[in-house]
């Protein structure tokens, strides 16, 4: 398959961006119709046949070597990780969950160091130091309400989800794959499905759903266009674009993700929240120069 031109990829570079950002305060309005669990479920619903009609034609069962990713992507990178945001989204603003879920570079290194023998740098070292420092400051008690216990889960369960993208990461990087990921995609988005529907089901079973047409867009613009249209725009991006163009151009998500919760739900902008977004962005972009001097 031949990778797209750079001018194409650099346009859909900058609309994967927009909408991922943008969706952050759109997901907060949604989850006052719908419940937290029932919104994932449908959403993976609605991103796995968006992918099964787009894809037949490299639609195939996945090799037996590949099920290992296909499980971590699909119950961890996908499934744990939109349960954790969207019960995080409950309690906690848009823009800062924004920036907290992006907090996934950070735990890469050290797991990556435990598990996979990559050396702590001293660059990487002060890149861990500075993340640490910006969720430090994210979660100090003037910024946050340490006597709320959802409050506190809610924090962690976007830490969590973090995480869980991280051991992703760790897990895909020290694999070999036989298909490629556009193959692999329809079939962990699959996997996501089934899993948060039957959470979906076992817990929220009677919830109630008010379906409104505000609820019908925002979830069409979840399924169809922020998972379906960029999980394959984003594929497309990197085999185009240098990886530091990708790596650093998807840290205007959270940014765009902070100033669109500001503009469209009225969220402070507090200082510490700024503070702790300019530490994590400085240090995952120390990340990408890190691995840009590794590959020269």
């Amino acid at each position: 398959m031949t990778a797209t031109t750079r001018p194409r990829a650099v346009g859909l570079l900058c609309l994967v961006i927009a909408l991922w950002g943008a969706n952050w305060p759109i997901m907060k309005v949604g989850l006052v119709d719908m419940p937290p669990l029932t919104f994932a479920a449908v959403r993976l619903l609605l991103a796995t046949l968006t992918l099964f009609v787009i894809s037949p034609r490299r639609l195939k069962l996945p090799a037996a070597r590949d099920l290992p990713v296909v499980l971590s992507v699909g119950l961890l990178q996908l499934f744990a990780f939109m349960l954790c945001m969207y019960l995080a989204l409950m309690v906690v603003p848009a823009g800062r969950s924004a920036i907290l879920a992006y907090t996934t570079p950070i735990w890469v290194v050290p797991m990556a160091t435990l598990w996979l023998g990559e050396r702590m740098t001293p660059l990487k070292a002060l890149a861990l130091a500075i993340g640490l420092a910006g969720i430090g400051v994210l979660f100090n008690p003037a910024a946050l309400d340490w006597t709320s216990r959802a409050v506190l889960i809610g924090n962690g369960l976007l830490l969590a989800a973090a995480a869980a993208w991280a051991i992703t990461i760790v897990h895909v990087r020290g694999r070999r794959w036989q298909a490629t990921p556009y193959q692999l995609l329809p079939w962990q988005m699959l996997l996501a499905t089934l899993a948060s529907g039957w959470v979906a089901f076992a817990f929220e079973g009677d919830a109630t759903t008010h379906w409104t047409p505000r609820l019908i867009v925002i979830l069409l613009y979840n399924g169809i266009l922020a998972s379906a249209f960029c999980s394959w725009a984003f594929n497309e991006v990197a085999r185009s674009l240098p990886a530091t163009t990708t790596s650093l151009g998807s840290l205007g998500v959270p940014v765009i993700g902070l100033l669109a919760s500001a503009a469209w739900l009225g969220e402070p902008l507090a200082p510490s929240t700024v503070l702790g977004l300019v530490l994590i962005l400085s240090a995952v972009a120390l990340l990408v120069r890190q691995e840009i001097g590794a590959r020269s």
